[in-house]
């Protein structure tokens, strides 16, 4: 999962994209990077680490210009080194022609990567950002194409999820893939200017007014001369499929609380969630509802209210450590459960409580949080995972590369409820969660707990 943000036309473009990069922080912690134009040269900037630890003044100041696009990384192809960083540069003789950030995966990659290196064209990283920019430049210069008939040449043959900004010296395109994965957004800056980033709440911070989502299949141009939004045919792009399909797991946990997407607002979704949640457990008798904070707290809220009992922070989040499950490794994952969470004892001793949080992946993280709510005198924890249990891989974005690490796949729920040492264990049904996020025309995808994948899996097994 990664997260982009471009700004067209803003006298503190560099600015105003590292605030929208810090806005979306949720979204990737390994790297981060910044491109910025002046009309006549493309900068670049690219680091490991945090954006308030990457992006600093000192970095900034010395790329001027009015147009800007950044990223931030959570990897899921290519090592976590800085080649793999975003954004992507293509140059020439004459300099930097374009720049590109992109939040999502690909599952053509490899067959794509081959076409193309047979034309000649090289790469210097594994990662799908790359991927598409070249792509682009090779149609561009290579075979005559305009950027538009580029990029609607990318949306026919490359496969998966893709969010995309690309910018020019002068010039810049935001698209979407046909399916809208992941999520994706616009709005007017202050001065006229336009903005694009992965979530809304980005462009709330830049006090943007017009907000509206980049349709799947389309592509934004701004220029000199305004805003041309290019319609194409998501029908035939989709191989005949009506419906987009995005990624249901972004309101469950990836996106913030306080956007809006696929036109649904995140933090009523999750409240609903819990309100479903808590229809499952009328003859259940509990003291106190807790949350797995943060992604879990309005989950939790829901089922409080829904149920007529408290909702406490029983369990609170040291919030300079970075989400469990995007860290890249087990080891990561599970040294970070320990410095993240605390229990509140005068909260739980003694009380029964409802904890909520919005999946179980692996099962590690929350062994470890049930362990904790024991030692701080719990006398029984109810467990309700707002998704279904996750069976399958995701390969649109998500880091679940094989079946086998998914629990759901090796233990029932009744072994698991053991195994996680809580009282009962309960998941939302997946047709409930279709409801929650307003899923009237099966416009989601499900695939990680169904195995209903919409899109091509070519590259992948």
């Amino acid at each position: 999962m990664c997260g982009v943000v471009g700004v067209y036309n803003s006298e503190n473009a560099v600015y105003d994209v590292m605030l929208g990069l810090f806005a979306i922080q949720n979204r990737g912690q390994e790297s981060c990077g910044i491109a910025a134009s002046d009309g006549t040269e493309i900068q670049n900037y690219r680091g490991m680490g945090l954006v308030k630890d990457v992006l600093v003044p000192k970095v900034l100041n010395t790329m001027p210009g009015k147009l800007s696009i950044g990223h931030v990384r959570y990897p899921t192809r290519g090592s976590d080194n800085v080649s793999n960083s975003q954004p992507h540069l293509v140059e020439s003789l004459e300099g930097t022609l374009f720049s590109l950030a992109s939040n999502g995966d690909l599952t053509n990659y490899q067959t794509i990567a081959v076409e193309m290196l047979n034309q000649g064209v090289r790469f210097k990283s594994g990662n799908d950002g790359e991927l598409l920019l070249r792509y682009i430049v090779w149609k561009h210069l290579r075979e005559g194409m305009s950027i538009v008939e580029a990029i609607r040449s990318l949306m026919f043959n490359i496969k998966g999820a893709f969010s995309t900004v690309l910018m020019g010296k002068d010039e810049m395109w935001a698209f979407r893939d046909p399916y809208g994965v992941r999520p994706y957004s616009f709005g007017k800056l202050e001065n006229g200017g336009y903005a694009f980033a992965s979530e809304s709440k980005a462009l709330d911070l830049l006090r943007c007014s017009e907000i509206e989502e980049v349709e799947p299949g389309e592509i934004i141009h701004v220029f000199k001369g305004g805003i041309e939004r290019i319609k194409n045919d998501v029908v035939k792009m989709r191989n005949g499929r009506k419906s987009c399909s995005h990624c249901v797991f972004e309101p469950v946990y990836f996106s913030m609380p306080d956007s809006n997407e696929y036109g649904i607002s995140v933090y009523e979704a999750r409240k609903e969630m819990g309100r479903k949640l808590a229809s499952y457990d009328e003859d259940l008798d509990i003291d106190v509802v807790v949350s797995v904070p943060d992604s879990s707290n309005m989950q939790a809220m829901g089922y409080a209210e829904a149920k007529g009992v408290p909702f406490e922070m029983g369990l609170i989040r040291n919030h300079y450590v970075g989400r469990t499950f995007i860290k890249p490794d087990q080891a990561g994952r599970d040294e970070s459960v320990k410095q993240k969470f605390n229990p509140v004892k005068s909260v739980l001793e003694g009380k029964r409580i409802v904890l909520i949080d919005d999946s179980i992946v692996r099962g590690t993280t929350m062994r470890k949080i049930a362990g904790m709510l024991r030692s701080a005198g719990v006398e029984e924890i109810h467990l309700r995972i707002a998704s279904p249990q996750v069976k399958y891989s995701c390969f649109y974005g998500l880091d679940t590369p094989t079946r086998i690490e998914l629990v759901a796949n090796t233990m029932s729920v009744e072994d698991l409820k053991k195994h996680l040492r809580v009282d009962s264990l309960k998941y939302i049904e997946q047709k409930d969660l279709s409801d929650s996020v307003n899923n009237t025309d099966d416009r989601f995808c499900f695939a990680c707990f169904d195995g209903n994948y919409p899109i091509e899996l070519i590259d992948v097994s």
